[in-house]
């Protein structure tokens, strides 16, 4: 027979377990997914499940929760924790005011060193401190307070005498980019975020914003090409349906205006049915001079390289390189165009080989840059730089490069 505290510890520990087992299930779905699991689950299940995620992730499936999970969530919740995360859905999601946690060891500049560590004996029990942090009565950041100052520090001194004034704080609307520019030398574990006024409004941790970084950098590769941020390898097959389907009823909409090109010029192709086998070379080489072209953007703009008025010397610089590469590329294409239009008898032969000299370095410059051009518009819209760039990309691309080569094929021979 096992006794009431035996009986209290087993079930304990069993608690324990369950709650890992769901933690882990929970950290392998998407936000919407998450948030349909969790809402079959008392509320206290569901709290200890996002206290225990990343922030943003946790702001992530609150946001996913109808609104009646939503409070009885927050209800269940300890107030400093409730009332953080009502606070940080007033904030962009992907900005620093989603990863705020609640700020514990706040204290008054008139404290004393001894005062202030009674109270953290009491406070480390309920929270993982790392720093503690002095306020005015208006709650402005006055301070930061570092253990070994208050174990080294006389007893009674004040704390306006033994904390560092010379603050380092994030702002709640800033972007996850610009923030993790602003901190990647600095190597803190915990970051205080106050309002313009100087206001503690919260903490970040450093762990929680990479972290929260390295997810949404993660998404970019799917985004590109029309998938969504949210699925998983364990989305279900209608969920990744629904997510994958739209864009590519718009790939097939925007491939239409490539073959209507096509269709525009099909005398042209009858006439001279060798135009035909250097149509995939030109798209292909001025997809993948794009496709270079829209890396760099992307990457200039995720690395926070890509600044406001570097968009002129972008588009520029990817101009020049479409001109040089067409020009190379082009050069070589001509020639293997004469050739094969001299083993075919054509008499045009010279001209076919400037058509597709001229062709390759009109569509390298183009797709070059639309590379640069269309992350930059989708930014400018405010829309995600990635999201489906690359069939916008394709499109534009395939339509200039056929519609240049066919047209002077016309004009020309």
């Amino acid at each position: 027979m096992l006794d009431s505290r035996s009986t209290s510890v087993y079930c304990l520990s069993m608690t324990l377990e369950a709650d890992a087992n769901l933690l882990e299930d929970v950290r392998e779905r998407a936000p919407y997914d998450a948030a349909d699991l969790l809402e079959t689950l008392p509320a206290p299940a569901g709290v200890r499940v996002l206290e225990a995620l990343n922030p943003m992730v946790a702001q992530q499936v609150l946001h996913e929760m109808t609104d009646e999970h939503r409070c009885a969530i927050i209800a269940a919740a300890p107030i400093e924790k409730a009332r953080q995360w009502m606070r940080n859905r007033e904030y962009p999601e992907d900005s620093v005011g989603w990863l705020m946690e609640p700020p514990v060891a706040v204290f008054r500049p008139s404290m004393t060193v001894r005062g202030t560590i009674e109270a953290l004996r009491k406070l480390t029990k309920r929270a993982f401190i790392t720093y503690g942090y002095v306020t005015d009565e208006s709650n402005k950041l006055l301070g930061v307070l570092v253990f070994r100052d208050l174990m080294l520090g006389k007893p009674e001194s004040l704390l306006s005498e033994v904390m560092y004034t010379t603050i380092f704080a994030l702002r709640p609307d800033m972007e996850l980019t610009e923030a993790m520019q602003k901190t990647v030398n600095r190597h803190l574990p915990v970051y205080p975020v106050c309002d313009a006024e100087g206001r503690l409004l919260g903490l970040v941790r450093g762990q929680n914003l990479f972290e929260a970084r390295a997810i949404e950098i993660s998404a970019q590769a799917g985004t590109m090409m029309g998938v969504n941020d949210e699925e998983r390898l364990s989305t279900p097959v209608m969920h990744s349906l629904k997510f994958r389907h739209p864009w590519l009823q718009i790939n097939l909409v925007t491939a239409f205006l490539a073959a209507g090109v096509v269709g525009y010029f099909e005398s042209t192709l009858d006439r001279l049915v060798l135009l035909a086998a250097f149509l995939p070379v030109l798209a292909g080489q001025s997809g993948n001079t794009g496709c270079q072209a829209l890396a760099v953007a992307l990457r200039g703009m995720t690395l926070g390289d890509l600044k406001d008025g570097d968009e002129r010397r972008l588009v520029i610089k990817e101009g020049t390189l479409g001109l040089l590469n067409g020009m190379l590329v082009g050069l070589t294409a001509g020639i293997a165009m004469f050739i094969y239009a001299r083993m075919l008898g054509n008499p045009s032969a010279i001209m076919l080989g400037i058509v597709v000299l001229l062709s390759m370095i009109a569509s390298c410059i183009v797709s070059g840059l639309c590379g640069a051009l269309i992350p930059l518009a989708l930014r400018k819209l405010g829309a995600d730089p990635a999201t489906a760039s690359s069939i916008f990309l394709t499109t534009a691309t395939d339509v200039v490069s056929m519609g240049v080569f066919l047209g002077l094929a016309t004009i020309l021979v």
